[in-house]
C-alpha cells in the first residue's frame, strides 16, 4: 500500500494555525499591540477601518527591526521571546509562541515598515497569503507600523461569518481597552473610519481608566492595595451603590496581562455579600503581580486562560483585600465589638448646648379638695351642652356590627358578584381557561408581544409622534456606547428620539417616542445596545427589528408585578387578538395549555 502520510505546505499549515490565533479583527489587534509593548513602545497608535475587515493598523516608535529580522519574524515558530523551554516558566513578555505574524500574513495583506533607531533607512515587506511579493529599503521613522488588509481575503467561509461591524468594532474596542488599561504608562490612541475615540496620555492607572470610562466614575472607584509572600493585589473595585444589572467593567491582569477567571471573579462578588441587590454587579480592575514560574499561561493559544500554583490561597487574600478596602472607605459597614453603639450622640445634637428643663409648679393644686373635683366635673359637662337639642335620620337598623361582618360561611357563593376568570400566581402567570382547556400564561412575554405589535404598527403604518422632555436629559455613556448610538442616530430619530448632542461621555436629548415612559429612557437605551453588540445586522428592517424588540422589553411589565383581574382579563383578551400568539418576540414561547382530560388523569 502507498504511504499516504506526507508533510503539509507551509502556507497550509498556516493557515491552519490562523484559524486558532485569528479567530476575528481583534484576535489581529491584540497581537499587534502585545508585540508593539513588548518592543518598549512608549507611544501606540491604532487605525482600523470597517471595524477591522478593510484595514487594521499599528503604528509604534519601538526597537524596530532589522532587515533580517523583519523577514524571519514571518516564519512560524520565530520569536525573540523565548529561546529554551525553561523561558515558557518565566515569562516577562506578552507573546513567546512565534505565530501570530505566519497566521496572520497567511489569511491577510500584510505591509511591514520599520527601522531601528541606529539605522538611516528602513525596511518594507509586502505580503500576501503567506507569499512575500515585495522587500525594500525605505525611509520611515523609528519603530514599526504594520498594515493588515483585508482580512481572510483568501478564505471567504471564514470571512463570511464575521459579524456586524458594529459587533466586531465592540471586540476590537475590548482588546484596546484590556491592552491600555495594563500599560497606563504608555500613551495610546484608537481611531475608527477616521474618527477618533480614544487619544489616552502615558498617567497612573486611575487616569486611565477615566480615559476610557469617563469622568463620572472617578467618585466610584474604591482603591485596594495589598502585599503578601504570595501575591501582591492593586486597582479598584466600584462603590457598590454603583453597581449594573449587566456585567460591565471586569478586569483581571496577572503581571500585566489580561485573564478571565470565573473563580477569582467569584472571590470579588463574595466580598460584596450583602452589598448588592440581586442580580446586581460590582465594577473592577484588580491587578495581581506574581512570581512568573508560578502560574501557567501557556495553555490557551489566546493567553487568557491561566492556571496559578496557589489559587485557593489567591482567592482567599483577593477576597479579604476587596472586603477590607470596602470597610476601610466606609463603603461597608465595620463592627467594633468594644464600642456600644447606642451610646452614641445622634449628629444633629453633637454641637448643641444643655438647657435646664423649666418646671412649674401651682403650690395651689390638691387633689383630694372636693371644690377641684367639681370644677373638673363641671369642665367636662360644658362639653356635651345643647347636644339634647341635637336631631338626627339615623336607622339603627341598618347598622351592621364590625364582628357580624366578619361571621362569614366556608365556601359561600354569593350569586350577585361575577365569577373571576384569571388567577395570578407568583407574579409571573396568569391563569385561566380557554375553550376547553387550562390556560397558563407568563405575563411578562404576553406583554412584549402585544408591545411589538402595537409599537410595529405604530412606527411602520401610523408613524409614531415624539413627546418632548420638559428639560433636556444628559444620561452618561462610555465613548464606545455613544459611538454605537451614533451610528444608529437615524434609525432612532425615525421612531421618536431627539438628540441635542452627542459628547464625548454622554448624550442630550430632547425628544423620545410617544409610547416610551420617561422613567424606561435609559434602560431601553442600554437594551438596544446590547442588542446591537449581540450582532444584529446593521441593515434596513433588521435593526429597525431589533430597536422595537429593546424597546418592548424594557417597556413590558416586569416578573413580580402585582396585576388586578381587570389588567389580567385585558392581558388575555390583548394577546389573542395580535397575529401571532404563540411565540414572544424573542422567541420565547408565551403560554401553555391542559386539557382537563390531562389534568383529570393526574389523580388517577
Amino acid at each position: 500500500m502507498a504511504d499516504i502520510i506526507q508533510l503539509l505546505p507551509d502556507h497550509v499549515a498556516n493557515q491552519i494555525a490562523a484559524g486558532e490565533v485569528v479567530q476575528r479583527p481583534a484576535s489581529v489587534v491584540k497581537e499587534l499591540l502585545e508585540n508593539a509593548i513588548d518592543a518598549k513602545a512608549t507611544q501606540i497608535k491604532l487605525l482600523i477601518k470597517d471595524a477591522g475587515k478593510t484595514l487594521i493598523q499599528v503604528i509604534d516608535n519601538g526597537l524596530g527591526m532589522s532587515d533580517t529580522d523583519a523577514r524571519l519574524s514571518f516564519e512560524r515558530h520565530a520569536t525573540s521571546k523565548i529561546k529554551t523551554a525553561s523561558d515558557l516558566f518565566n515569562l516577562q513578555t506578552k507573546g513567546f509562541r512565534g505565530e501570530a505574524l505566519a497566521s496572520i500574513a497567511a489569511i491577510a495583506q500584510v505591509e511591514l515598515k520599520t527601522k531601528q533607531e541606529k539605522q538611516e533607512i528602513g525596511t518594507i515587506l509586502k505580503i500576501e497569503g503567506s507569499k512575500i511579493s515585495v522587500q525594500d529599503v525605505i525611509s520611515t521613522p523609528k519603530g514599526t507600523s504594520i498594515s493588515v488588509k483585508n482580512l481572510f481575503f483568501n478564505i471567504p467561509a471564514r470571512r463570511n461569518f464575521l459579524k456586524s461591524n458594529a459587533v466586531e468594532t465592540r471586540h476590537i474596542i475590548d482588546e484596546f481597552q484590556r491592552v491600555s488599561l495594563a500599560h497606563p504608562n504608555i500613551s495610546f490612541s484608537l481611531l475608527h473610519n477616521d474618527n477618533e475615540i480614544y487619544h489616552l496620555k502615558s498617567d497612573n492607572l486611575r487616569q486611565r481608566i477615566i480615559g476610557i470610562f469617563g469622568d463620572r466614575i472617578n467618585d466610584k472607584l474604591v482603591p485596594i492595595n495589598e502585599a503578601t509572600d504570595l501575591v501582591k493585589i492593586t486597582g479598584f473595585v466600584t462603590n457598590p451603590k454603583f453597581a449594573k444589572k449587566k456585567r460591565g467593567e471586569q478586569f483581571f491582569f496577572a503581571n500585566n496581562r489580561f485573564i478571565k477567571s470565573n473563580y477569582l471573579n467569584h472571590a470579588v462578588l463574595s466580598a460584596f455579600e450583602g452589598l448588592l441587590a440581586n442580580k446586581y454587579y460590582p465594577s473592577y480592575f484588580i491587578f495581581l503581580e506574581v512570581n512568573p514560574s508560578s502560574m501557567d499561561i501557556n495553555i490557551h493559544p489566546t493567553k487568557t486562560e491561566i492556571k496559578f500554583e496557589n489559587e485557593t490561597a489567591i482567592y482567599s487574600i483577593i477576597r479579604a483585600t476587596v472586603k477590607h478596602s470596602l470597610g476601610q472607605y466606609s463603603v461597608a459597614p465595620i463592627l467594633d465589638f468594644n464600642r456600644d453603639s447606642n451610646l452614641d450622640t445622634p449628629y444633629n445634637y453633637k454641637n448643641k448646648t444643655k438647657k435646664i428643663p423649666n418646671i412649674v409648679v401651682n403650690p395651689n393644686f390638691n387633689p383630694f379638695k372636693k371644690e377641684s373635683y367639681k370644677t373638673q366635673t363641671k369642665d367636662w359637662e360644658s362639653l356635651y351642652v345643647g347636644t339634647d337639642t341635637l336631631k338626627t335620620n339615623l336607622d339603627t337598623t341598618k347598622i351592621i356590627i364590625e364582628s357580624e361582618l366578619s361571621q362569614t360561611k366556608l365556601f359561600e357563593v354569593e350569586t350577585d358578584k361575577p365569577i373571576v376568570k384569571t388567577y395570578q400566581v407568583q407574579g409571573k402567570y396568569i391563569i385561566s381557561t380557554l375553550k376547553n382547556r387550562l390556560l397558563i400564561l407568563k405575563q411578562n412575554l404576553a406583554h412584549q408581544r402585544i408591545l411589538y405589535e402595537e409599537l410595529l404598527t405604530k412606527i411602520t403604518i401610523e408613524n409614531i409622534g415624539s413627546q418632548q422632555l420638559l428639560l433636556p436629559t444628559e444620561i452618561d455613556f462610555t465613548k464606545p456606547d455613544i459611538a454605537i448610538l451614533f451610528e444608529i442616530k437615524e434609525e432612532l430619530e425615525n421612531i421618536g428620539f431627539q438628540f441635542k448632542e452627542f459628547k464625548s461621555d454622554g448624550i442630550i436629548i430632547d425628544a423620545i417616542p410617544a409610547t416610551l415612559p420617561q422613567e424606561k429612557l435609559v434602560e431601553t437605551l442600554e437594551e438596544i445596545m446590547n442588542n446591537i453588540k449581540l450582532g444584529v445586522p446593521r441593515n434596513g428592517f433588521s435593526q429597525l427589528d431589533a430597536i422595537i424588540k429593546s424597546m418592548v422589553k424594557s417597556m413590558a411589565i416586569k416578573v413580580g408585578q402585582k396585576l388586578t383581574t381587570k389588567e389580567q382579563e385585558e392581558i388575555i383578551d390583548k394577546l389573542f387578538s395580535c397575529k401571532e400568539t404563540n411565540y414572544a418576540p424573542n422567541g420565547k414561547q408565551i403560554f401553555i395549555t391542559y386539557s382537563f382530560d390531562e389534568i383529570e388523569k393526574k389523580f388517577n
